[in-house]
């Protein structure tokens, strides 16, 4: 039996391919203890996860502008949550190292806190990818945006990890573990060699036993909307929007609706709105989904065979969109812009298969099943503990 730490940000995205790997090493008779923050850990592993608590930065939660996109969403992403959050769970992170002296840790690649205490105790460990748009560059054709980036990094090493260290903490020398697939990365080169892409990582999540399943009619098609968690504050006119969309196909499609900030006033009769869904449940049953381009949601679609039809807002959005769109599995659309007639052509588009949309995303599936998931990490994570047997003593 080994120990492993996981190191997550509070951020639903983040940590949802964490909890697939947890319960795959506990199913192995490993020992997993988390970091971060426990309200929105035990929400998804559920109420039985171990964590060690960590402080939230000053500013709290993730909260942005609706406006704020492109280069400005990035740097604001940065300066005001991820370098903060990150001095501020740097002290959490090397206590639970101490208390709970992992063989190895997996830490989310905008937690750099555990990057860098892992670097400067010298625990080896992995880094947990949750979307392929840091696979590809995001800031190549930005070289002042990379360069402020790099300069921020340096200034937290050296306040909380190891001066000597030279790699990029969001890339660990042990390797990474990105919940993603070559048929999305494209022919991109990777980062480097110990880029392991094990596509989604899939596992049980805690049901929603007040989901109205008997609302859904088998005979329309079942189309599921969600623009994620993290932007609630931008999404009222796109699921606006997208309602009117699936009203003008309602008499084949019914639609349900993630709207977790209550933005959808007054939806049109049939369409199932709710603030929460089990998603990975009703994946399931779906034929088509209307997503921001949030990686999980992307790839758990994809996972299951499904054509999306992309709005992408801000972040890694607009490059998991591209991907998408060039892998053939899917249409983007403007989100600004966009209206419920050309959302309705795109869903009808997808839904015929007339531009092979479905075939190319059952491929992807396919080829996505067969990366390993959360089967596949759990083996990296194994081997690096076999491959460093004594890192953690000491400690």
């Amino acid at each position: 039996m080994s120990r492993f730490l996981l190191v997550a940000p509070p951020l639903t995205g983040h940590i949802n391919p964490l909890v697939a790997v947890a319960a795959e090493l506990t199913a192995r008779g490993h020992e997993v203890e988390w970091c971060g923050y426990a309200d929105r850990i035990r929400d998804a592993a559920g109420p039985a996860a171990v964590v060690h608590e960590c402080a939230l930065p000053e500013a709290g939660e993730l909260v942005r502008p609706p406006t704020l996109t492109g280069p400005a969403a990035f740097r604001f992403l940065w300066e005001v949550f991820f370098i903060p959050l990150a001095e501020a769970m740097a002290p959490a992170v090397a206590s639970a190292v101490h208390a709970f002296r992992p063989d190895a840790v997996v830490t989310d690649q905008h937690a750099v806190a555990g990057a860098l205490v892992c670097e400067r105790l010298g625990v080896p460990y992995f880094t947990s990818a949750s979307t392929s748009a840091e696979l590809v560059d995001p800031l190549a054709d930005l070289p002042k945006v990379a360069a402020w980036l790099t300069g921020r990094l340096d200034a937290l090493r050296e306040a909380i990890g190891d001066p000597a260290a030279t790699h990029d903490p969001r890339f660990s020398p042990y390797g990474v573990l990105a919940f993603t697939g070559r048929e999305l990365v494209g022919d991109a080169t990777l980062p480097w060699e110990r880029v392991h892409l094990v596509g989604p990582a899939i596992a049980e999540r805690p049901g929603d036993p007040d989901f109205p399943w008997e609302a859904l009619d088998p005979s329309r098609d079942l189309v599921f909307v969600s623009l994620g968690t993290a932007n609630t504050d931008a999404g009222a006119r796109f699921l606006h929007e997208a309602a009117g969309a699936l009203d003008l196909l309602a008499d084949r499609v019914q639609g349900v609706v993630a709207d977790p900030g209550g933005q959808l006033t007054d939806p049109p009769p049939g369409i199932l709105v709710r603030p929460y869904v089990p998603q990975l449940e009703l994946l399931g049953r779906a034929r088509a989904v209307v997503s921001h381009g949030g990686h999980n949601t992307v790839c758990e679609a994809l996972w299951h065979g499904l054509p999306l039809v992309i709005a992408p807002i801000r972040d890694d959005q607009p490059i998991v969109a591209r991907q998408v769109a060039e892998a053939g599995a899917g249409i983007r659309v403007r989100f600004g812009r966009v209206d419920a007639p050309k959302l309705a052509e795109a869903l009808r588009t997808v839904l015929d298969d007339t531009g092979g949309h479905r075939t190319a995303a059952a491929a992807i599936g396919r080829s996505m099943r067969v990366a390993g998931g959360r089967h596949a990490a759990a083996d990296h994570l194994e081997q690096l503990v076999t491959a460093h047997p004594a890192a953690s003593a000491g400690r």
